[in-house]
């Protein structure tokens, strides 16, 4: 926001300079981003916050300076004027819980063909507005002196009284800007009896403009509810001043101090009469601003200082707050306007930023640590980033919330949560999976000429589940390129499904020597439907790794294979409490095994089938070979694997390995079809 300073002056007493000032309203909460000189004047851009919305004019800040110097604001007055009470405004509000208060006033009789006078016209300039006709000035004018949005219509144009109403199916609006957009359910608008002729709270429509010729004006002045307007702006994507004070909030007090400014001036500028006010409010409706119970312990303890109470109490009178006595320290009430506050914390914001974040002492604090509790059956996550660290992954942090078309595409049966009010068209849902972030920064990198990426992160996905949210954890990783940094001794072969698993499986082997995985092909239809693989544990799917779809790495333009894995945390990598087990002494016994299977059968059944078989004298099992082709029948697959055997309490002869392996064979040949080779 601009804002002249000799406009701020004709509000309050400034004791200071422009430099001064500036450094005084930084103290206090602001952020001033610049100071120009312009003439004989000096304009201060102030950088407004969320949650002030009631600084956005001259009187906000003048409350400001007001409460930082003692001062009082001087409000000009605003006479009654004279009103034809012929000249009657019909309006309706059909939605009293999105417009709580409106004022309309018909004036009569204007002329608005003459140029706006030089010291508003130059005001305005000062502020970052253009001077447009009189009658447009003067809402501006009075939009940034208090605050408080209003539109003029051309009373001429107008059919039948004015409503308020949400929009209805299919109905179009032409926009003041000349553009044309289709109105949704949700959203506002200012109606007559033809249809909508202004999206509320936003911007007028091209149907009731102020042209140069009109004599007859309707002013509107209302509060909007701030979740009314929230949004609707940026849908379409428009950002007008009346939107940003509405989606902050402005005081719902205001809105008859703006109308009999406005038409003063309108008077003063243009001539006519003007009619009686038509004022329609759902005082129930209106926002009730609570009182607020500001403790004196809590205040000194988040302060860490002593401030006197008088002190205390002038800084919150200062600002417009009414306090009140209470056993633990004040009851304050906040003022209409100010829509911040609404617990202690608030008020002890406001207190210390006028008090001066410098009268707080520096003084070290002794504070105990306190651990928390850390089960052992919890793995640490940072051990599993440090796992895929050493195996040259990066961890990369991304937004909560991905691009709808990306994340439709890598899960169309996955209806995802949609936020309100995105802050980008390609972030307007929460995401289901770590992917899409994923594979957004793998492409980043890729477009920087990295042709080797491995990317790991650890991170919450949002998953709706009978009307709630649910947040699960997930550690994901994607790789791209190929299988080892380039080097002279190293192939520059790229990584495949293989590769991934192996990275994988390093990852569950964290979870304990005693729990059981299962591999089973198959996955999400985003993946390589024989390039893909889901990890089950104790019969519930924990993970999904695999080869990125052709069709979906083309779309992306992904030229190499691009690979994918995630594991839900909680479940994959719950770790069971360490059991302590006696080394053997005695010697361990090898045995190789070679057998041929039917294609389909995983490798997971057969070592299902191989533990059970061997019991618990087998101590480890690893497959070193798998083999299709000359010698092999076309519908089979041989597969050969060791098996390491170890007793606590006897050496094992070649009898006894013998007869183990025998079993092993037996149950192999009655359960899998599995045939020695």
């Amino acid at each position: 926001m601009r804002l002249p300073l000799s406009w701020l002056a004709e509000w309050v007493d400034i004791p200071w300079d422009a430099a001064e000032l500036a450094r005084r309203l930084t103290a206090a909460g602001f952020e001033v981003e610049g100071s120009e000189p312009d003439g004989d004047d000096v304009v201060l851009t102030l950088k407004t916050y969320a949650n002030r919305g009631d600084s956005m004019s001259v009187l906000g800040v003048a409350r400001e300076v007001a409460a930082l110097t003692g001062g009082k604001v001087r409000v000009p007055a605003a006479p009654a004027v004279a009103v034809d009470a012929a000249l009657t405004a019909a309006a309706k509000v059909e939605t009293p819980q999105a417009a709580p208060r409106l004022l309309v006033r018909r004036i009569a009789g204007l002329a608005n063909r003459g140029a706006t006078p030089p010291w508003v016209q130059e005001r305005l300039r000062r502020a970052g507005l253009r001077s447009i006709s009189p009658v447009v000035d003067v809402t501006n004018y009075v939009l940034l002196e208090l605050g408080q949005p209003m539109h003029a219509y051309d009373a001429c144009r107008l059919r039948g009284a004015l409503a308020v109403r949400l929009a209805r199916a299919g109905e179009i609006l032409s926009l003041l800007d000349e553009r044309r957009i289709a109105l949704a359910a949700d959203e506002l608008v200012i109606a007559d009896e033809s249809g909508p002729i202004g999206l509320a709270g936003i911007m007028g429509g091209q149907g009731t403009a102020i042209a140069a010729d009109v004599t007859d004006v309707l002013l509107e002045v209302a509060f909007f509810a701030p979740d009314a307007i929230a949004g609707r702006a940026r849908r379409h994507n428009i950002s007008t001043d009346a939107s940003q004070r509405f989606e902050r909030g402005v005081d719902p007090e205001g809105q008859s101090r703006a109308m009999e400014r406005a038409t003063a001036l309108l008077l003063r500028l243009c001539g006519g009469t003007a009619g009686p006010v038509l004022e329609i409010t759902a005082r129930a409706e209106l926002p009730a601003r609570a009182p607020v119970v500001l403790r004196r312990q809590r205040l000194a303890s988040l302060v860490g200082a002593q401030i006197a109470d008088a002190r205390i109490g002038h800084c919150l009178t200062g600002l417009g707050m009414q306090v009140g006595s209470h056993p633990l320290g004040w009851e304050v009430r906040p003022p209409s306007w100010r829509f911040d506050i609404a617990i202690e914390a608030d008020l002890i914001e406001e207190v210390l930023r006028l008090v001066g974040f410098d009268a707080v002492p520096e003084q070290p604090r002794r504070l105990p640590q306190r651990f928390a509790a850390h089960s052992e059956s919890r793995l640490d996550e940072r051990a599993l980033l440090d796992a895929l660290t050493a195996r040259g992954y990066h961890e990369v942090i991304s937004y909560a919330f991905v691009d709808p078309a990306l994340q439709g595409r890598l899960f169309p049966q996955q209806e995802p949560i949609r936020l309100a009010n995105p802050i980008a068209a390609d972030l307007a849902v929460m995401r289901v999976s770590l992917w899409p972030g994923l594979l957004k920064a793998a492409r980043e990198n890729l477009a920087r000429q990295q042709q080797r990426v491995r990317l790991v992160e650890r991170a919450a996905v949002f998953l709706p589940e009978a009307g709630r949210i649910h947040e699960v954890p997930r550690i994901a990783g994607i790789v791209i390129g190929a299988r080892a940094p380039e080097q002279w001794a190293a192939s520059r072969d790229a990584v495949d499904f293989f590769d991934l698993k192996g990275d994988v499986t390093a990852l569950l082997q964290l979870a304990g020597a005693g729990v059981e995985f299962e591999w089973r092909t198959g996955g999400p239809a985003c993946l390589h439907p024989g390039r893909a693989a889901t990890v089950y544990r104790g019969g519930a799917a924990v993970g999904w790794l695999g080869e990125l779809h052709p069709s979906m790495a083309t779309e992306l333009a992904l030229e190499a294979p691009c690979l994918l894995f995630e594991l839900d945390i909680s479940t994959a990598m719950a770790a069971p409490l360490p059991q302590l087990q006696a080394v053997s002494r005695y010697p361990q016994v090898r045995r190789d095994l070679s057998i041929t299977v039917p294609l389909e059968t995983p490798l997971s059944a057969i070592f299902s089938r191989v533990t059970v078989a061997a019991g618990s004298r087998l101590r480890e099992l690893v497959a070193f070979d798998v083999y299709q082709g000359p010698g092999i029948e076309p519908t089979r697959k041989s597969i050969a694997f060791g098996l390491i055997f170890q007793d606590n309490n006897t050496t094992l002869t070649d009898a006894d390995a013998d007869a183990l392996m025998a079993s092993v064979a037996a149950d192999l040949g009655a359960h899998l079809d599995a045939r020695i080779r």
